[in-house]
């Protein structure tokens, strides 16, 4: 039985980063083995095992064949006969096709048929065989590989490839369940553009995700981007939002806004009312649907797409009354952490965030709607209401009330504030 370090572990190692999991495979085992030694098994596809101190994945080494459509689409066979070299084989880039084994006189071996260390060298992104065509997400992986590794470059020939696949169909098969998975990783990476550069580039932007792959056919707005596209101009949006370290919430909150401010009405009932905000929900609600996207990051998009552009446009003097009903509807009262996401996505939001001058008044416009939720949240709402009932009020009439102590709270700070400037 022999055990080889494989994958991401050797390939950071070689790097020179961090390794955070080490992936194990087993050569010369059978499951019986591996549970005579303790292991704990936990794969249902393939045979996978928990080790029993540090509870690391051990898998038997592998074979896999196409027998599908998709990720799901082959049919694995893992043997004792299996080598590491046919282990490797069905890897999907080079510098995750090394392998390491630690002898028992300490040295090492290593295992590298495809030179993936020559490509962490050179810094380039692979392919191992033409197998990689049989598996559609490892497009998005390589996208998400461009997006950490910032130095990398996506191999000719493997762009070709993964061009021929896009042209064949092979994108249109992948589960959105995964795709939003991919993205999501490859957003909280150090250059999520990059993500989005490699999958335009081979075609598979406009299957998995049209209405961002359609920015780039629309110009944008007059200002620091005229010339540019709306797509060049949400790449500029984002690449800052990851650069100031945001949420993956609020990165794709800021990468959808024009999403939404481009919508047209394909999503929208024709029974409804088709103004700029229901055409925002419809295409934003869409697009979260089909790729799964978690409600929480769903609800934060679709507010900063509707009020984001509102709040950064916002004059120096603010208006109470407004402040509180922009409070309200984005419901700061109960959910002032989503507020918060709200106005730290709407930072990049401007053409302009690049320039210290526009940043400075919107930054000076978001502390004083902080600060405006935080006055009105000490209204003594409770006795407000008490007293509001002993009179005989009831129901819209005590909200009344309640508004009208916030509007006189948040007033009273404005005008001080303005004093001050």
């Amino acid at each position: 039985m022999a055990v080889y370090m494989v994958g991401g572990a050797v390939r950071d190692q070689l790097l020179g980063v961090p390794v955070h999991d080490r992936d194990w495979v087993v050569v010369g085992a059978c499951p019986a083995v591996m549970e005579a030694h303790g292991f704990t098994p936990v794969g249902k596809d393939f045979p996978v095992f928990l080790h029993p101190q540090t509870h690391e994945e051990y898998a038997l080494a592998r074979t896999e064949r196409k027998s599908g459509h998709g990720y799901k689409g082959f049919t694995v066979y893992a043997d004792q006969a299996v080598t590491i070299e046919e282990d490797l084989a069905r890897r999907d880039l080079t510098i995750n096709a090394i392998a390491l084994r630690t002898l028992a006189d300490g040295s090492q071996q290593w295992v590298d048929p495809y030179d993936g260390r020559g490509d962490v060298q050179r810094k380039v992104l692979r392919h191992v065989t033409e197998a990689f065509a049989e598996d559609p997400l490892r497009i998005l992986r390589i996208a998400r590989f461009a997006a950490r590794f910032t130095a990398f470059e996506v191999a000719p020939e493997t762009m070709a490839l993964m061009q021929a696949m896009v042209q064949a169909g092979e994108a249109a098969h992948l589960v959105p369940e995964r795709v939003w998975q991919e993205l999501a990783k490859g957003l909280m990476e150090r250059a999520p553009t990059r993500m989005f550069d490699v999958l335009r580039h081979c075609g598979a932007l406009a299957v998995v995700l049209p209405e961002i792959d359609n920015l780039w056919h629309i110009d944008a707005d007059a200002g620091a981007d005229a010339g540019a596209s709306a797509g060049m101009r949400s790449m500029h949006r984002l690449a800052t939002a990851a650069q100031a370290g945001l949420s993956l919430a609020e990165r794709w909150a800021v990468l959808a806004v024009d999403v939404g401010r481009y919508a047209r009405n394909d999503h929208v009932a024709a029974s409804a009312h088709t103004n700029a905000k229901c055409r925002k929900q419809a295409a934003l609600h869409a697009l979260a649907e089909r790729l799964r996207v978690p409600s929480d990051i769903r609800d934060l998009s679709v507010l900063v797409a509707e009020e984001g552009p509102g709040i950064i446009c916002l004059p120096a003097h603010l208006d109470a009354g407004e402040v509180l009903h922009l409070l309200e509807r984005c419901d700061a009262f109960r959910r002032p952490e989503r507020f918060e996401q709200i106005l730290t996505a709407c930072q990049w939001l401007d053409a302009d965030c690049a320039s210290t001058a526009k940043h400075a008044k919107i930054q000076t416009t978001l502390a004083r709607l902080r600060a405006s939720l935080q006055v009105a949240q000490q209204v003594p709402t409770a006795a407000i209401a008490q007293k509001a009932f002993e009179q005989g009020l009831k129901g819209d009439k005590i909200g009344e009330c309640i508004q009208q102590a916030r509007t006189e709270a948040i007033a009273q700070y404005l005008a001080l504030e303005a004093k001050q400037t």
